[in-house]
């Protein structure tokens, strides 16, 4: 019997660059969003079940359209708000801050939904169906153990570039396929070089074409929600007094875990090529990536009929 498995989509963010809600921005042909693909190839893929993390507010335009399509696809459909307020009772006084806590907290709040091995996706991304084969496969035979395994796909940066600007990236160094660092970077090429500024503030490096970095694909076991809870008490707790601006990031929550000896993260790598909207300028080629892969034979012309 083929294993469960839910895809955990991070919608809860608005694309304050690209100037709206960029996850109902239609690029297929037939008024598809990229998250219409991602969900297309995850079910191709093998998984069963989305859960979608959203703002409350946005919850009728999300039903309306991408619940509806992906409702008929014979999977199930979840919904669970990402909210302020939702942290512990003797937080709630940092409660009075404006944008979403973080991926972390994304994450945490399907706590209740999940109870079998997950994938997690941002929205805005095209991962390309190779991401979700190599990470579906990962997690058919991912088993609980007393120290954690979970999984980030490795994208070569080439691929995951725009012409545009610089894109932030979780730049990877790994030993033996599993991952020791990940530095949080604004990546740019210039002058026909890679070059990596970490968000720290730390020195500007340059990095090979095939280097790995994470675009928030990843795979876990539900276990990962207690280490989630824990990590998010300490971490309301040592930014109460910069509570505005902090963010409760994945990519940082994993490299303590690791650090920890609590877990370890495998780097599973994939060919695929990302695509997304980082820019408003981004769209025009993201369409006609997505027209050239229709012309290939990748996807039917009207995606879910």
């Amino acid at each position: 019997m083929e294993k469960d498995l839910t895809l955990l989509i991070m919608a809860a963010g608005m694309g304050s660059r690209f100037g709206g809600l960029k996850q109902i921005e239609p690029v297929g042909p037939n008024g598809e969003f990229i998250i219409d693909y991602s969900i297309y190839d995850a079910i191709k893929a093998g998984f069963n079940k989305v859960v979608f993390v959203i703002k409350e507010e946005n919850y009728d335009v999300f039903k309306e359209t991408i619940g509806k399509r992906v409702e008929k696809q014979n999977i199930k459909v979840e919904y669970v708000f990402q909210k302020i307020t939702d942290i512990p009772e003797e937080f709630q006084y940092l409660a009075d801050r404006e944008k979403p806590w973080g991926t972390g907290h994304a994450i945490l709040e399907a706590k209740d939904k999940i109870h079998e091995n997950f994938g997690v996706i941002n929205a805005d991304d095209f991962y390309g169906r190779d991401g979700y084969m190599v990470l579906a496969n990962y997690l058919k035979n991912l088993q609980p153990k007393e120290k954690e395994e979970y999984a980030i796909i490795g994208y070569h940066v080439a691929n995951t570039l725009t012409e545009n600007g610089s894109v932030k990236r979780g730049v990877c160094e790994e030993r033996d396929g599993y991952l020791t660092r990940i530095i949080e970077s604004s990546v740019e090429k210039i002058n026909g070089e890679i070059v990596a500024k970490p968000l720290d503030g730390s020195e500007e490096f340059t990095v090979p074409d095939d280097a790995y970095v994470s675009m928030n694909l990843m795979g876990f076991t539900p276990k990962l929600f207690d280490i989630l809870e824990s990590k998010l008490y300490t971490f309301l707790d040592k930014n109460k007094n910069d509570h505005q601006k902090c963010e409760f990031l994945i990519p940082e929550i994993l490299f303590e875990a690791i650090e920890e000896n609590k877990a370890d993260v495998k780097v599973i790598p994939t060919t695929a090529k990302w695509y997304g909207v980082t820019y408003r300028e981004d769209k025009e080629s993201v369409v006609e990536a997505i027209k050239k892969m229709i012309a290939d034979g990748e996807y039917p012309s009207n995606l879910w009929e």
